[in-house]
């Protein structure tokens, strides 16, 4: 298994999972999201320029500063 543990990434979930997920054939299981949010939230959210996001870095961290570096490269 991959050092990345998210579990939005297929690699760490289990085949038979993953199988299911790929027979659905693209259909979403979920009804949330930001699309599907009242438009005044999604204002609201909008305009606090990502600062509503959980984030995976601390502004100005070297970690931060690599990963925009990197930008949309492959690893």
């Amino acid at each position: 298994m991959a050092d990345n543990t998210n579990p939005g990434n297929f690699a760490n979930r289990p085949k038979e999972e993953v199988r299911a997920a790929a027979q659905k054939g693209g259909e979403s299981n979920t009804t949330g999201g930001f699309a599907s949010m009242d438009p005044d939230k999604q204002k609201h959210i909008a305009s606090q320029g990502g600062q509503a996001s959980s984030g995976s870095f601390e502004p100005g961290s070297e970690k931060a500063k690599e990963a925009g570096r990197k930008g949309g490269s492959a690893s």
